[in-house]
């Protein structure tokens, strides 16, 4: 009887990329990269693969009649030892929904919710972001995401000008505009992001108020509230720029930094803004930079 199965095999030397291709190669319908040692790894820049100094790959298989003798065929194309490549018959699912089972309605703070499209907020008071974030980062499940939503719903200003650099899924473009903002300007080095974001922004009804910009240089200056959820290291490059992006007296908010990295983000922005931090979950921390 034909059965999804999922091949494993801990990839060591072997090149990723050839390791993937042989995977589809022998019919894989996915791929995917998995830790072995629960390291760490960041989001990784568009078309780059990073993994973990140890690293599994798992490959999806439809309609195996056979998973030992695939397993072994797979081996040998890659030159592994037999037994090398571990199957496992999965049960039938709707495997491109199975993330919903994981993602629930969430508050952040008094009035705002992030809610996925299966759920009902049922609060006439709140302020409701209908979420499917597609391909892009963002739900607002990760503690940098939590930290920078909990910050806009106590914070953010009706009618302030904002721009979320590095938007994702849109998640908090889409906040400010649940939450008042006159208009938020979005910016991704991704473009996928950029399909998630306007995509997102038609399912809230927020389109008119949120725009998708393609290139950094197309943001306008002199905004309220610049949002940065991105890394520690582009947040300190980017510093001169968003300086030149905020008003005096306006803010940025930055996120997507671990704790012990605030001292380096404080120092890079010292020079514009007067920094402090605004929350903390865990290892991940938020920093609020006023612009003098």
């Amino acid at each position: 009887m034909a059965a999804t199965v999922s091949l494993s095999f801990d990839l060591g030397t072997l090149d990723p990329e050839g390791a993937e291709s042989i995977c589809f190669a022998c019919g894989a319908a996915a791929v995917t990269f998995v830790d072995s040692c629960a390291s760490p790894v960041l989001e990784p820049a568009p078309g780059e693969v990073r993994l973990w100094p140890a690293t599994r790959l798992s490959a999806l298989f439809l309609g195996v009649s056979e998973p030992d003798s695939l397993a072994g065929a797979v081996a040998a194309r890659l030159g592994l030892p037999p037994g090398s490549v571990t199957a496992e018959v999965l049960a039938d699912r709707v495997w491109e929904r199975e993330w919903l089972k994981d993602f629930h309605a969430m508050r952040f703070g008094e009035r705002l919710w992030i809610c996925p499209r299966h759920e009902r907020v049922n609060d006439p008071s709140a302020a409701v972001v209908t979420l499917d974030p597609g391909l892009a980062f963002g739900t607002g499940t990760h503690p940098s995401t939590a930290l920078c939503l909990t910050y806009l719903d106590a914070h953010l200003a009706r009618g302030a000008r904002a721009i979320d650099y590095g938007c994702g899924s849109g998640v908090l473009a889409l906040a400010c505009a649940r939450l008042g903002a006159a208009e938020v300007h979005c910016f991704d080095i991704d473009p996928q992001a950029l399909i998630a974001t306007r995509g997102n922004a038609l399912e809230n009804g927020v389109a008119d108020v949120i725009r998708v910009h393609e290139r950094a240089a197309e943001l306008p200056g002199g905004v309220d509230l610049l949002l940065a959820n991105i890394l520690s290291g582009p947040l300190c490059t980017l510093a001169p720029a968003f300086a030149a992006l905020v008003r005096p007296g306006g803010e940025a908010v930055l996120g997507g930094l671990m704790r012990h990295e605030v001292r380096d983000v404080t120092a890079a922005y010292a020079a514009w803004f007067d920094v402090a931090g605004c929350g903390q979950s865990g290892d991940w921390a938020c920093l609020s930079a006023r612009r003098r």
